[in-house]
C-alpha cells in the first residue's frame, strides 16, 4: 500500500517536478553551508557541486563539533541529523537527508534548527545562511527575485 501511495504522489507531481524539487532543496542546503563555512570549521564533504547527491548532504564540522551539533539538535529541538558514516573521526561529521516527500518548509526548518545549534554549541560559522537558502528556494520556485547572488555569496 505504501509504495502505491508514493508512486501515485510522484505521478501527481510529475517526475520532472520531483527531480527539480530535490535539486532546488539540495542547492538550498549547500548555499546555507557555504555561508556557514565562510567563517568556521563547517564544510561539505563533496567540494564539487556536480558530484553531490540531491538526496543527502554530508558535512564535516571538525571534531567533536559534529556530535555536539547532532546531540543539541536532537535533545533540544527534536531534529535528528544522521551520523557521519565511515568517516574518521566519527564525531566530526553528520548528514542531512533531503529525499522523498520533503518541501521547502521542512528544509528551512532544518536549517534554522542547525543555525540555532551552531549558536548554542558555540561552533564558529559565517552569517547569511538562511537568507542564502531562501534565495535558492525562491529562484527555484520560478519567483522573480532581485539581482540574485551566486550560490557561494552570503549576506551579513
Amino acid at each position: 500500500y505504501g509504495l502505491r501511495v508514493a508512486l501515485d504522489m510522484i505521478k501527481a507531481e510529475g517526475l520532472d517536478a520531483v527531480f527539480a524539487r530535490h535539486a532546488t532543496l539540495a542547492q538550498a542546503i549547500w548555499a546555507a553551508f557555504d555561508c556557514w563555512a565562510s567563517d568556521g570549521p563547517l564544510g561539505l564533504n563533496i567540494a564539487d557541486p556536480a558530484l553531490r547527491s540531491h538526496a543527502v548532504t554530508a558535512i564535516e564540522a571538525g571534531s567533536p563539533n559534529g556530535d555536539a551539533l547532532r546531540n543539541w539538535c536532537e535533545q533540544q529541538a527534536g531534529l535528528t541529523l544522521g551520523i557521519g558514516l565511515g568517516r574518521t573521526p566519527a564525531d566530526a561529521y553528520f548528514r542531512i537527508g533531503h529525499m522523498g516527500h520533503v518541501n521547502a518548509q521542512m528544509i528551512m526548518a532544518v536549517l534554522g534548527t542547525v543555525q540555532a545549534g551552531l549558536i548554542a554549541t558555540n561552533i564558529p560559522h559565517g552569517a547569511g545562511a538562511l537568507d542564502a537558502a531562501a534565495r535558492v528556494i525562491a529562484a527555484g520556485s520560478g519567483a522573480v527575485v532581485g539581482a540574485p547572488k551566486s550560490q557561494g555569496q552570503c549576506c551579513g
